[in-house]
């Protein structure tokens, strides 16, 4: 098991315990220490952002945790984050996360395609309330920033 998937599976309690999931785990080399990004965000069935209540509450406790299982064995300086809107697109539980927001979809075709991303029904995602686009199809989408009509 790598080191970003035991950091996973030590962090998920702990975040769990906060109403979050964690999402993903990046670690890299910060000067004489590594330093462990664990991105969470809500569970899929939710829309909305994670308050930062609740990313501090899984921060306290996802870092206790590595700590008791000290893991990364050597000194790490700990972040704990939401992906963001710069995330691309790219799983079914992205598209359920980025539901009432604006996305750009780039299409296998060559084509681009924008609107509000109403609902995920199977495997379409379903854009203003009517055009399904099959996930298969979209090679890559991300959230527009909409300072008009984010809901």
């Amino acid at each position: 098991m790598g080191l970003e998937n035991r950091i996973a599976d030590l962090a998920a309690p702990g975040a769990a315990k906060a109403g979050l999931i964690v999402d993903s785990v990046e670690v890299d080399q910060a000067g004489s220490r590594q330093r462990v990004v664990v991105f969470v965000d809500l569970p899929d069935d939710e829309v909305g952002s994670a308050s930062l209540d609740a990313i501090a509450e899984a921060s306290r406790a996802i870092g206790a945790a590595l700590d008791e299982a000290n893991v990364p064995p050597q000194a790490y300086v700990l972040e704990v984050s939401t992906p963001g809107i710069s995330r691309p697109l790219t799983e079914r539980r992205h598209f359920l996360r980025a539901r009432t927001r604006m996305v750009s979809l780039d299409l296998n075709d060559g084509t681009v395609t924008k609107g509000r991303l109403t609902d995920i029904d199977g495997d379409e995602a379903v854009l203003d309330g009517e055009r399904r686009i099959p996930l298969a199809s979209i090679v890559v989408g991300s959230i527009e920033v909409d300072f008009k009509g984010e809901r």
